[in-house]
């Protein structure tokens, strides 16, 4: 059985039909977790992370990337294509230069929230997440 066979295992009570003008439906949300999940771990990696970060300020070419993150190219363009199989990035070509941006604005907002809670300015260090509670 894979997971999108897999159902919740349990009775809430509620049809999905019965929410037609309320809270999502059960099978709405079920599903919408599985797209949420599969977003947030495309996002779990710290490269393709950082090119988002960047591709958030606009358009950019690999070479562009490149230089900007200090890293080998094969190691850029390899992530790129995972965000761009993900959908998280469109490309587009001039001559022999690609052109990568981010796909649509839901992706901007949320990698704008992580910049504005996780990239705060020179002197104001972020705490590990497991310090969050204190």
């Amino acid at each position: 059985m894979t997971s999108e066979d897999a159902t919740i295992p349990v009775d809430l009570g509620i049809k999905s039909e019965e929410r037609a003008d309320g809270p999502p439906k059960l099978d709405d949300m079920v599903r919408n977790a599985r797209l949420a999940t599969d977003f947030l771990k495309a996002l779990s990696h710290e490269t393709r992370l950082l090119l988002l970060c960047l591709l958030s300020e606009g358009e950019r070419s690999v070479t562009d990337l490149e230089n900007s993150l200090s890293l080998r190219q094969p190691t850029i363009s390899q992530q790129l294509a995972r965000l761009r199989l993900d959908g998280l990035v469109t490309t587009r070509r001039d001559g022999k230069t690609v052109y990568y941006s981010i796909a649509d604005d839901d992706i901007k907002r949320v990698i704008a929230l992580l910049y504005e809670i996780f990239c705060k300015g020179p002197g104001q260090e972020r705490k590990s997440p497991r310090d969050w509670r204190e």
